[in-house]
């Protein structure tokens, strides 16, 4: 599994997402954007990753995220999740490097505080 880089910053987060508000896009063949690394983090149920060799490629690897654990989907791999319960939740964290475009870019976009 990948780990993101010490350099890289968390600079966007989904909302919580459960079996009745994901976006259908996670449950389809997908991919992270170039240079974005995506932290999933289950915090209750569980969740299903399924890693791809490439879009139309075969499962490269399959994990079971359980509450409390994360998995990272690295810029530009094609994956997508399932949900195992029912009451499963989770979020993704979006990381980028700390002085890259995309993180100024979002870092604009929030309100100040």
């Amino acid at each position: 599994m990948a780990t993101i880089p010490t350099d890289f910053v968390n600079y966007k987060s989904t909302a919580i997402f459960t079996p009745e508000n994901i976006p259908k896009m996670f449950l389809h063949l997908h991919n992270t954007r170039v240079g974005v690394y995506g932290e999933i983090c289950v915090s209750q149920g569980q969740l299903k990753f399924y890693g791809f060799s490439d879009r139309r490629g075969d499962i490269e690897q399959e994990i079971i995220i359980n509450a409390g654990d994360t998995a990272i989907s690295p810029p530009q791999y094609w994956h997508k999740v399932e949900f195992l319960t029912a009451d499963t939740q989770f979020q993704v964290c979006f990381y980028a490097q700390k002085n890259s475009q995309i993180v100024r870019d979002n870092l604009n976009e929030r309100s100040p505080e």
